[in-house]
């Protein structure tokens, strides 16, 4: 049984992703019009991250009735280190149009900011992406309360892209943190192709939510339905979905997982 808590947004009010058991940990979806922060914890994520950032943003755009262009702001750095997008994948995996996206490719994160913050309060874009790589001053709480109040009423997402940084205070109620997963076979008709690549996987994580439900879940990207899809094969056996302890906050680095173990004779 699902329960639901008072603040939380009504299916109205939501993006969800597709995946039933992934959005109802989210308490139904993403919040529509707020700030939404997905988060990639090295560079060599960025791709899986923006995929999965422009999966969702596919989604609020079919929501949309106009089908409103996508705003993608991006700060230089970013583009040095990931590249830019490419069209013909873009058309390929998410069925977007160059025409359907506006690029700002901007030097300064003060000039990001302050593109970000006019975009936020327009109704004339169906979502907003604003991609930085690392840590910033700048990018504060305070910051952030303005970027999730204008989104608020616009209504209409606005996601925080964060790449190759550890997660931060904000004021985005919700935070996913995504890296890619092994994408699994094709499948044809009835069946599996063996040795074939299936559809783009992401292993997305609920860092926060206002359902303060965790959780943990394979997602593949189905082009055709525009939705993700759960694919129960985590490297544990299952999907990862209950309460489980928080990670320790002020630690320069994450736990090591346990490596080989060797018995040794004791020397008196």
């Amino acid at each position: 049984m699902l329960l639901r808590r008072s603040g939380l947004p009504s299916s109205a009010q939501t993006l969800t992703t597709g995946a039933a058991r992934f959005d109802a940990a989210l308490g139904g979806g993403l919040p529509l019009g707020a700030l939404t922060e997905i988060h990639g914890r090295q560079t060599r994520d960025a791709g899986a991250v923006a995929g999965f950032t422009l999966a969702l943003c596919v989604r609020a755009r079919k929501a949309d009735s106009r089908e409103s262009p996508l705003l993608w702001i991006t700060c230089s750095e970013v583009i040095a280190e990931a590249g830019r997008p490419y069209a013909p994948g873009l058309i390929h995996r998410f069925g977007l149009s160059a025409s359907s996206i506006l690029l700002a490719d901007i030097h300064r994160l003060e000039d990001a900011l302050w593109v970000a913050e006019e975009a936020a309060s327009l109704s004339g874009f169906s979502a907003v992406i604003l991609e930085i790589r690392g840590h910033s001053r700048k990018l504060d709480l305070t910051a952030t309360r303005r970027l999730h109040r204008r989104a608020q009423n616009a209504a209409r997402p606005f996601f925080l892209l964060r790449q190759a940084g550890l997660p931060e205070p904000t004021a985005a109620p919700v935070r996913l943190i995504v890296s890619p997963a092994p994408a699994g076979e094709r499948r044809v008709l009835s069946r599996f192709l063996t040795g074939s690549i299936g559809p783009p996987a992401f292993l997305a994580e609920i860092g926060r939510s206002r359902s303060a439900i965790p959780a943990k879940a394979v997602l593949e990207w189905n082009q055709d339905e525009c939705a993700f899809h759960e694919r129960p094969d985590l490297a544990d056996g299952a999907q990862d979905f209950g309460a489980v302890a928080a990670l320790s906050g002020e630690r320069p680095h994450f736990a090591h997982p346990v490596g080989a173990q060797l018995a040794l004779r004791k020397i008196a």
